[in-house]
């Protein structure tokens, strides 16, 4: 089980720090390298439109992946997204800029962005599933939250990359061709995960599906026939975790060096101690579900996100580094406690033959609702207002609408401990 998730959290962070170096390099550069013919905040907001493509690929990456991962197996999947993402990340880090390119430049920028999202649209359910299919009933939620410490951990290392590069590098060097480090060093990530996850084995609940070869032919139309309605509030449900993350990764590093005065280093080192301190927290919220059950601790991390959100901007705009460090700490709080259980809430709204489509479409149709619309929302209300709380007003309607779709979902915890339990007396 240890070797499960360890595999696990290693190629979650490797798929997230690829998706994540891309979020950063939108916020500090890629305004000025690939849309440099742009006023800066309009050239910010196109690259953030590039990173939001991702989001609709990853719809399609989860039905892909999700077909076959449910037909042929989670570990076969999880391999080959791996190997997709770390060949488009690579090829970012070569793509020549618009200076060389272009118009092209950007194209291109924006097809390596779509294969991204089309490999993590099946990584991230693949390796849920790895965890929580491994997992005994009462230890689900601690397993499935490890899968989540890829997020905070990935974009820790990618900010600490990003860091290092500037510490390192002067700005006319960042700009020209420092920047392209990260993307490059993907590759060294990548060989560890590959290496991790070919050293694990395939899941016991698809082991039984296999045995008893009742794979389902086609297991995304199966889905959305029968548990259309999971899918859909699943989402929903899960909204407000990408909307406050990319609150904090993307939105948070432009309005905070563009717009207060903050130092890109500044805002980099916030969001590393924010991050550390999400892996901390992460396993503790997951831990609690399997004692108290999911929804309560996500519905505790839903209200928190809408309570800090004017707090966490109040606390920004004194320009004051500690309070603004605090601000994200709050936020980043919340953002635990709301995303540590959901994965493993997710997983057991579906059954064990259609679960790896149900629960990649679920989680990605979140992303496409939340993470991809937040750094463009931002941003255009930052334009219009000037104001950095009129963001505050969008946090509290993600949290809303994720607060009254988990309340229409059943809590999965007993539901899963009773379904175990009816498998045990028959074995």
């Amino acid at each position: 089980m240890r070797k499960v998730a360890v595999a696990s959290v290693i190629g979650t962070t490797v798929e997230w720090y690829d998706l994540f170096i891309f979020a950063t390099a939108s916020a500090l550069v890629f305004n000025k390298v690939f849309f440099p013919a742009f006023d800066p905040l309009i050239g910010t907001l196109l690259a953030f439109g590039t990173f939001a493509s991702a989001y609709v690929a990853r719809i399609l990456g989860a039905a892909l992946f999700g077909h076959f991962g449910d037909r042929l197996g989670r570990k076969s999947m999880l391999l080959i997204s791996l190997l997709i993402m770390g060949a488009a990340t690579f090829a970012i880090g070569l793509l020549p800029d618009y200076s060389v390119l272009g118009i092209w430049a950007p194209i291109l920028l924006l097809t390596l962005r779509i294969i991204q999202g089309l490999a993590l649209g099946g990584e991230w359910g693949g390796a849920v599933l790895m965890a929580v299919e491994h997992a005994p009933s009462n230890r689900r939620g601690i397993y499935g939250s490890w899968v989540q410490i890829g997020v905070p951990a990935g974009t820790l290392i990618a900010n600490l990359t990003f860091l290092a590069c500037n510490l390192m590098l002067s700005s006319e060097a960042m700009l020209s061709w420092g920047w392209r480090l990260p993307f490059l060093a993907s590759c060294l990530l990548v060989a560890v995960g590959l290496y991790i996850r070919l050293n694990t084995t395939e899941t016991p609940s698809f082991n039984k599906v296999k045995e008893a070869n009742s794979q389902v032919k086609l297991p995304l139309m199966e889905v959305l026939r029968k548990d259309w309605k999971q899918v859909l509030l699943g989402g929903v449900a899960t909204m407000s975790t990408g909307s406050s993350f990319n609150l904090i990764v993307a939105f948070g590093l432009t309005y905070g060096t563009q717009t207060l005065g903050f130092s890109r280093n500044e805002m980099l080192s916030i969001v590393l101690i924010s991050c550390a301190a999400c892996i901390l927290l992460l396993p503790l919220f997951g831990a609690l579900s399997d004692k108290v059950g999911r929804k309560p601790v996500i519905i505790g991390g839903i209200v928190a996100e809408a309570l800090v959100a004017f707090p966490m901007f109040w606390l920004m705009d004194t320009k004051v580094y500690g309070l603004a460090l605090a601000g994200y700490l709050l936020m980043m709080t919340a953002f635990a406690a709301n995303y540590g259980p959901i994965a493993t809430f997710l997983a057991e709204l579906f059954g064990a033959k259609v679960r790896y489509s149900g629960l990649s479409i679920s989680y990605m149709l979140s992303g496409l609702l939340g993470s991809a619309s937040t750094p463009i929302i931002t941003t255009a209300l930052l334009s219009m207002t000037g104001r950095g709380s009129s963001v505050a007003w969008f946090m509290i309607g993600s949290a809303i609408l994720s607060l009254i779709a988990l309340l229409m979902l059943t809590e999965t915890l007993l539901r899963a401990r009773a379904g175990e339990q009816a498998q045990s007396v028959l074995r």
